[in-house]
């Protein structure tokens, strides 16, 4: 079983940053201003001995990889950006890839949303829109991925380099460009390029041709789409916009729930917490109620459902450090390692550690 964090890059500073959100902007000053907004409620999140880390920091990068091999996380899944040719947040990845360091498995999504002021990827306010070109910008994408596809460090399934996909419905042409992509990396010597798209909640599940499995990205894929009845805990969050849901009901529904497209290839997912109140204010989406020991419990079982209903390898845990919408695996203030602890649990109750 191999467990697969996704990782977000923005904790160091870019110009781009600096100009739309104020000079030294990085995920930190999300997370650092977010305000309890009921009684109970776990804000701000502090990072355990408060280490605010710099991911241009070689150090702290072999520090995450060390600490999630001991606790049994299989590889990072980096978050890419690209918007035709225009690179965002890339610096860390490069260094990792470059340096060949940390010796750590690895792999991509291309998080092929807009940029915008709302942090949901909602198309208004755009500060960097999307544009998926023809060809010859297909090509130059490929080229600039082909370079990690070759380190032995990236992740592969049967030889073909693991790509994901967030959100393909936004792509126009997707299934041609999946075809050119599967052409050039014949080329290039690889058995091909094994394709995966995102099941979220930004559009209705609908088949688009040329991928080889869907990841189940929770919550947001059972969330959106309405596979169990979860509604807003009473007393808790009163202002219009806030939704505060139950950690235990939704965690529930998704073990629940085997493989609805049993003729694609579908990796279960799994989350830490969520609450993106360092991001949306007033208007989050919170999961309530989350602990170390309900996590690790849950992840007990959905390890078990990978192999049972699933067949699956690879199990996707939202997420590393996605510090301002509060699903991380990294140490904090308040339960130190006890999430970390958790995965190794789990693994060690179905016998993987």
């Amino acid at each position: 079983m191999k467990l697969i964090a996704y990782y977000l890059p923005q904790f160091h500073r870019i110009p781009e940053n600096d100009r739309w959100w104020g000079e030294g902007f990085t995920e930190w000053t999300n997370t650092n201003k977010a305000k309890p907004l009921f009684t109970g409620h776990y804000q701000p999140r502090i990072p355990y001995q408060e280490n605010y880390y710099d991911l241009t920091d070689p150090q702290i990068r072999e520090w995450q990889a060390k600490l999630a091999k001991t606790y049994g996380i299989y590889g990072f899944c980096y978050y890419h950006y690209w918007f035709k040719g225009k690179k965002l947040l890339e610096k860390p990845f490069e260094q990792v890839l470059y340096s060949k360091k940390p010796d750590f498995p690895f792999c991509l999504s291309w998080a092929n949303e807009p940029w915008s002021r709302r942090w949901n990827g909602a198309n208004n306010d755009v500060l960097m829109p999307q544009d998926y070109g023809e060809k010859k910008d297909w090509d130059e994408h490929f080229n600039y991925l082909l370079t990690a596809f070759k380190d032995r460090r990236y992740i592969k399934i049967n030889g073909k380099p693991l790509f994901i996909i967030y959100r393909p419905l936004s792509i126009p042409q997707c299934s041609k460009m999946l075809r050119y992509w599967q052409l050039l990396a014949r080329k290039n010597g690889f058995n091909g390029i094994f394709f995966v798209e995102t099941l979220n909640g930004f559009h209705p599940l609908k088949h688009i041709d040329g991928f080889d499995a869907s990841i189940e990205f929770e919550p947001h894929y059972t969330n959106a789409h309405k596979r169990y009845i979860n509604p807003r805990l009473k007393n808790i969050g009163k202002d219009k916009g806030l939704c505060v849901l139950s950690y235990d009901k939704i965690w529930r529904s998704i073990l629940r729930r085997t493989s609805i497209r049993p003729k694609k290839k579908i990796f279960p997912g799994a989350f830490v917490d969520w609450d993106n109140t360092a991001r949306r204010g007033k208007e989050a989406l919170i999961f309530y109620g989350s602990t170390p020991q309900k996590f690790t419990s849950y992840l007990t079982i959905q390890i078990q459902n990978a192999k049972k209903f699933y067949n699956s390898e690879f199990l996707f845990i939202n997420a590393w450090n996605e510090w301002a919408e509060g699903a991380y695996l990294e140490p904090d203030q308040k339960f130190h390692y006890q999430y970390l602890e958790g995965v190794k649990q789990a693994l060690k109750n179905n016998g993987y550690f």
